[in-house]
């Protein structure tokens, strides 16, 4: 399995990749996941929808005719996820990608629209909602249902390098994590489009887009139903960055364990591959 992984890998994370990944925050990697991982995976989006946890929100209105469904941090309890985290080639894929010597879980995230939802996923940055600083990061968006332009998650190229701008909440554009005028507000990206050097990509499942906590990004509606698990990973610069406000996700009892500017060395973040050994497995 460690050998097939590490073939895989390196057939998808060509130095090519690594390098677009760098300049524009944003790659897609096609059949990297096998049918039997991405079945798998689908069992545990199962799981987790028939027992949502106390993070889970529906992030659409009650008016939308389809239905916008988001949980955060199920490793420790989804045997599935565990599973795929641990032993598909994520980890090994997000080294190669970040060039760093040490990879940390920091959290996965289920997203579903269902057919018919029209709320958009806004224009947004990750990171600003998080408990992090640091550059060495990557997130995955792995999908598990056929994923066409029109739903898929589109990026600007480019914007990872900064800098941070104002998160908001999706529905009500609430600045609940940064005081208001704090960071500037986002571009109006969809109101001139062909100003942007905008990517994206269809999708199958075994494909998924990797990109930066900092790369703008945004996705529509769709009709059809879409299922996608992220994985947020770390590696060596990243820092514990305690907030005076409840970050997405949040971390209770966190900050009276791991001082400011920490390594997040904690069980919450496990550690899932290191330039010694390689993949390993501690979930």
């Amino acid at each position: 399995m460690a050998i097939n992984i590490r073939e895989r890998v390196a057939q998808a994370v060509t130095p090519e990749l690594i390098d677009a990944f760098r300049t524009d925050g944003a790659v897609c990697i096609k059949g990297i996941f096998s049918p039997d991982e991405i079945e798998a995976l689908k069992a545990g989006i199962d799981t987790n929808l028939a027992h949502p946890s106390t993070r889970s929100k529906v992030a659409s209105r009650p008016e939308d005719p389809g239905w916008f469904f988001e949980d955060f941090c199920n490793w420790e309890h989804n045997a599935a996820y565990r599973e795929f985290i641990a032993r598909s080639p994520a980890p090994t894929a997000a080294a190669a990608l970040m060039g760093v010597d040490t990879v940390r879980l920091h959290h996965d995230h289920l997203l579903v629209k269902e057919p018919g939802t029209q709320q958009r996923t806004p224009w947004h940055q990750d990171q600003p909602y998080y408990n992090i600083e640091g550059d060495d990061n990557v997130s995955m968006w792995i999908p598990v249902d056929p994923v066409p332009l029109e739903s898929t998650l589109e990026f600007v190229a480019g914007s990872h390098l900064g800098p941070w701008l104002m998160p908001r909440t999706f529905m009500d554009k609430e600045a609940k994590w940064f005081p208001e005028g704090s960071l500037a507000d986002l571009p109006d990206i969809e109101a001139n489009r062909d100003a942007f050097p905008i990517r994206r990509w269809a999708l199958e499942p075994g494909d998924m887009v990797c990109f930066r906590m900092l790369t703008l990004h945004a996705s529509g509606g769709t009709r059809n139903r879409r299922r996608a698990f992220s994985i947020r990973f770390v590696g060596d610069d990243v820092r514990h960055a305690p907030r005076r406000w409840k970050t997405s996700p949040d971390f209770p009892g966190l900050a009276e364990a791991l001082p400011d500017g920490a390594p997040l060395v904690h069980p919450l973040f496990p550690v899932l591959w290191s330039k010694n050994d390689g993949q390993v497995s501690t979930l």
